[in-house]
């Protein structure tokens, strides 16, 4: 195949640019700011920002399929007036621009890297995502992957190009950022957590090599074709599970102790900020079923080898 990769220096797109390119592929990567030396048997383009007056025919020259990770993704103490507008500006308009500029060029097949935000925040116990649920998403981030996710399926039905769809929950592995570094970090320094209590939560997460397995299936699989999917490691945890395991993998065991969960909901709320219980103590699990069974594919990393290679690359 030659492939496009556009977000290529990101966390997922540089990995999909290395795996493709070490099958022998040939791989383009698209770079908003200065290009990097690209793996062997990949090249690489300057394409700036993502937008929706962004020319993308020199990148797409050539190539047979694409795989979008580039987006905006959740911005810290975000200063725009709206960020809504913003999140649409790249993520719908900007991917929009790209996937016409790509069936007018021959692009077989546009694999795009969406969210479970586009389903929501949290399932109930016992309940799971799947990738045929009504979508209802809760911020302006799964908002915007959700209408990009709707114009993609216009595109396709307009233009006959094919279209996957991978929602990924929590994506870890080397190099990993955000959230869970902080909690390696934690880890690391041997803070005293107090989560030993939250363990009838459950969380699917996803390592990056079972990610980019699955994304380069849906680049060649005929199944895949028009489909979306939900992506797990087919394992979900708890939060104490999730600290022990990585614990484990750090070889720093965990510092737990006992607070009622009722506490940290409490303590969460008097300093107004009720995501951070939400990702502790809430459930967000997804079902992979049609993953499997329409693909064939199962994860070939288990949660465990995923933990130790993220370790592996942990920098403290």
């Amino acid at each position: 195949m030659r492939v496009l990769v556009t977000g290529a220096s990101g966390f997922v797109g540089s990995a999909v640019l290395k795996h493709l390119a070490d099958q022998g592929h040939e791989v383009r990567g698209a770079y908003r700011h200065g290009v990097p030396p690209s793996p062997t048997g990949a090249d690489g383009i300057l394409v700036g920002d993502l937008g929706d007056a962004q020319d993308w025919r020199a990148a797409l020259a050539g190539v047979s399929a694409v795989v979008h990770t580039a987006a905006r993704v959740h911005v810290m103490n975000d200063k725009s007036s709206d960020p809504l507008e913003e999140f649409r500006r790249v993520n719908v308009a900007g991917t929009a621009n790209l996937a016409r500029q790509a069936a007018a060029a021959g692009v077989r097949r546009f694999v795009f890297l969406s969210s479970i935000k586009v389903n929501g925040e949290s399932t109930e116990a016992g309940g799971a995502f799947t990738a045929d649920d009504t979508p209802a998403p809760k911020d302006p981030y799964g908002v915007s992957k959700h209408e990009a996710e709707e114009v993609l399926h216009q595109i396709a039905d307009d233009t006959g190009m094919e279209v996957v769809i991978i929602r990924p929950p929590l994506v870890y592995g080397p190099g990993v950022k955000a959230n869970f570094e902080s909690m390696m970090r934690w880890l690391a320094r041997g803070v005293p957590l107090p989560l030993a209590a939250v363990t009838q939560n459950r969380r699917s997460l996803v390592a990056l090599d079972n990610l980019v397995d699955l994304i380069v299936t849906c680049l060649q699989h005929p199944a895949a074709a028009n489909q979306t999917f939900v992506v797990s490691d087919g394992e979900d945890l708890s939060t104490a599970q999730l600290l022990k395991r990585m614990g484990a993998a750090m070889g720093q065991p965990a510092r737990l102790f006992y607070l009622p969960p009722v506490v940290l909901k409490l303590g969460a709320a008097l300093l107004n900020k009720p995501g951070i219980y939400q990702r502790l103590c809430g459930s967000l699990q997804l079902d992979i079923a049609k993953t499997r069974q329409l693909l064939g594919w199962s994860p070939p990393v288990s949660v465990d080898d995923g933990l130790r290679r993220a370790a592996e690359g942990f920098r403290p």
